[in-house]
């Protein structure tokens, strides 16, 4: 007794974890992904395949008033009560129907288009759910450096229209993320995200920064290189050297040949002429 009742057990158990299964597969929501502008598909699949042209099926966001995405009844769309928002968006192919393929086609997605979404079958009371994330990055990245010193620059990254929110990184050369300040996160009114950073680095030969903005749910990457340099001697450092080398060498010059007071004034004139010149470069470098 004890052994046949082990073996009703077993069975028991069997049978419930195969109706788990299946309602696994129609109660467990998947994942779709989608940016702006694109088309998608929204998968549904009948167990076993059969022919469903002639059956009624509803694409529906319980979440929206009204609630019907898109209606399909006794071989023909349905689309009488079907919500604004997604009017000429939507369809299902007839082919595929006959398949057991009840398959949405959504084409241009919107932001709005966020949300769960449930397909069901009535006449075997078979449902099941798709997640569509719907993304948006701007292409358009804006840099900018702020000069502290002469060794020492502070980069600022920001990019604006994301959704859902990413994140930003600073890679160095070699790939390693550099310790920056918090990221600057804005969510505007039409729900897209802004996102800013600062970081400060050293002015070095080929110091070459990198700012990387990334979205993992939709698998979006936007980055841009920075190419911060230093010279061994700044510029500014350099004009005052030589122009301090000139000043010396006027007056050793003068000191020396004073009965030649005609060649001092030209060399006067030239050096000033120089001195004027090499300020104006000064100024458009600064």
């Amino acid at each position: 007794m004890d052994s046949l009742s082990n073996i009703h057990s077993c069975t028991l158990f069997f049978y419930c974890t195969i109706i788990l299964l299946l309602l696994t597969d129609y109660l467990t929501g998947m994942l779709n992904k989608g940016m702006i502008g694109e088309d998608v598909i929204l998968p549904c699949l009948l167990e076993p395949a059969a022919d469903v042209v002639s059956k009624s099926l509803e694409w529906g966001r319980l979440d929206l008033e009204p609630r019907f995405v898109h209606v399909w009844h006794e071989g023909q769309n349905l689309l009488v009560n079907q919500n604004p928002a997604y009017r000429g968006r939507t369809s299902l192919s007839t082919e595929k129907l006959k398949h057991g393929d009840l398959s949405l086609s959504l084409s241009a997605l919107k932001h709005s288009d966020n949300g769960q979404y449930r397909c069901y079958f009535p006449s075997q009371g078979k449902t099941s759910t798709v997640e569509l994330l719907v993304g948006k990055m701007f292409l358009h990245m804006f840099t900018s450096e702020i000069n502290i010193n002469s060794s020492i620059v502070v980069l600022q990254c920001e990019s604006k229209g994301w959704y859902p929110e990413p994140e930003l990184l600073w890679l160095d050369a070699e790939g390693k993320i550099l310790s920056a300040g918090p990221t600057e996160t804005v969510r505007g009114p039409d729900e897209l995200y802004t996102v800013s950073s600062r970081v400060t680095v050293e002015k070095r030969h080929s110091n070459n920064i990198t700012c990387r903005v990334q979205q993992s749910n939709i698998n979006q990457i936007r980055e841009t290189q920075i190419k911060v340099t230093g010279d061994f001697f700044p510029l500014k450092s350099l004009l005052v050297f030589k122009q301090l080398i000139l000043l010396c060498t006027h007056i050793f010059l003068c000191s020396s040949c004073q009965y030649h007071l005609d060649h001092c004034t030209s060399f006067h004139l030239w050096s000033n002429f120089w001195f004027v010149e090499m300020e104006t470069k000064q100024n458009q470098r600064y």
